[in-house]
């Protein structure tokens, strides 16, 4: 887009819970350039002016562990959740490996819309199309730029199918790192899937190459107690040592599903400045205990949510929400409102922060204009501007406006430049076709 694009008569969002009504927000190239009361930013010619009408204006959300397409191939229904952890894991494999290119890119196209329909700007994914690697990586750059989102996208590589074809698959996502450094949204990382499924031989060459191309590298970080057995058995310590002792820990790190991490373990993931996101609503579904929160939250600055490629942020919000009242009620966690806004926007802010080297997560001069406007008009004490319970209003909110790096992607509610139901038209026929070659397979 050229020129500026000026949100008008808006509502800011801080995550301290304060609003301030009345202003007006200037986005240029890609930043946020100006942020005043609304009588001082006058509309120019060439200027693309959104009528805010008061509503709310807050960063847009960042998804910080998903499956976009993965998510898709096999919908969490009953007989999918009641199966063994290695039996889900071996049907996923199965399912996955009848992906091709354009089954990926058609169903990145509609997650991509999905997700800006919620006010998601950035997703951080963890494909697996073992059969086509760069194809199916290729396959999500192309089909997030068309859409206007935010992607880091990654290789789920694990060592089940032998050490050659492991190699391959590293060293195409490798390939795909170094293609994609300087895009102004799509960006590639490394990725493993779990410990339990990878040898030390391919996480030692993740490690080489992460040093090599200084990028982001995303993990399952502890995916279930079986995961913990699996590693100590075979290797004789748990997976954060294990993990730790290869390199693969530290600021460059986005390790999802803590489901099995000790509260020292949560000291050292802090310690290393790895970035830890949490999924309470999807992990309530696929195992037996649940999920712990209180390891993981032990270093709030470096957790966020993700959606593990099923449901809404909103709805893991909720599933936090219940999880975290537990612990302030027996005294470990002492704000918990400051805890849930750190969870839901701050510590995601640090991650795209990290991940794009500008400031992010705040509807601030300088900042990333990644942006959602809500129909919510929120309430304020006039004196200080704080709205109580500022997420609660926010989280039911129908979204109306998403901008991902100045760009419009979804004004008023609908897709810009895009069919929604085409592409759900769309999705629908690729699953369709791979659910057809699973069942030609078994």
């Amino acid at each position: 887009m050229e020129g500026r694009l000026l949100l008008k008569n808006c509502a800011v969002f801080r995550a301290d819970g304060r609003v301030r009504h009345g202003m007006a927000v200037v986005v240029e190239e890609g930043l946020i350039r100006r942020v005043a009361p609304d009588s001082e930013v006058p509309v120019l010619p060439g200027d693309w002016e959104v009528a805010c009408r008061g509503r709310l204006v807050a960063p847009g959300l960042v998804d910080c562990h998903s499956h976009m397409v993965n998510g898709q191939l096999l919908p969490p229904n009953g007989d999918f959740l009641l199966r063994q952890p290695r039996s889900r894991l071996e049907r996923m494999r199965q399912v996955s490996a009848l992906l091709n290119a354009e089954d990926v890119e058609i169903l990145t196209r509609f997650a991509a819309a999905r997700a800006l329909l919620d006010g998601v700007s950035l997703v951080v994914d963890h494909l697996s199309c073992p059969l086509d690697v760069a194809g199916g990586l290729d396959a999500q750059a192309r089909a997030a730029d068309a859409m206007g989102l935010r992607l880091v996208a990654s290789h789920s590589t694990h060592s089940l199918d032998g050490a050659a074809q492991a190699d391959a698959q590293a060293d195409a996502n490798a390939d795909f790192v170094r293609r994609h450094r300087d895009h102004p949204r799509v960006r590639g990382a490394l990725g493993f899937h779990a410990s339990y499924t990878c040898e030390d031989a391919l996480l030692s060459r993740i490690s080489r190459l992460r040093a090599e191309l200084d990028a982001p590298l995303v993990f399952h970080l502890a995916e279930s107690e079986d995961d913990l057995s699996a590693t100590y058995a075979a290797h004789g310590r748990r997976i954060v040592p294990r993990l730790d002792a290869l390199g693969l820990l530290g600021p460059h790190a986005i390790a999802g599903y803590p489901r099995a991490v000790e509260r020292a373990e949560a000291e050292r993931l802090a310690a290393s400045g790895t970035f830890v996101a949490l999924t309470p609503r999807a992990t309530r579904s696929l195992e037996r205990t649940g999920e712990s929160a209180e390891g993981p939250l032990s270093s709030l600055h470096l957790v966020g949510l993700g959606t593990g490629g099923h449901g809404s942020l909103q709805e893991e919000l909720a599933a936090a929400l219940a999880g975290m009242l537990h612990l302030a009620r027996s005294g470990r966690m002492p704000d918990l409102d400051d805890s849930l806004a750190h969870l839901f926007i701050s510590g995601p802010a640090e991650l795209c922060t990290r991940l794009y080297g500008r400031p992010s997560g705040g509807v601030d001069e300088g900042s990333i204009a990644d942006l959602v406007v809500y129909d919510a008009i929120p309430a304020a004490d006039p004196e200080t501007g704080y709205s109580p319970f500022l997420l609660g209003q926010l989280v039911p909110s129908r979204v109306a406006w998403t901008l991902v790096n100045g760009r419009v992607c979804v004004r008023e509610g609908q897709l810009l430049g895009h069919d929604f139901v085409d592409l759900a038209r769309d999705a629908a026929a690729a699953l369709a076709r791979v659910w057809s070659r699973a069942r030609l397979g078994t």
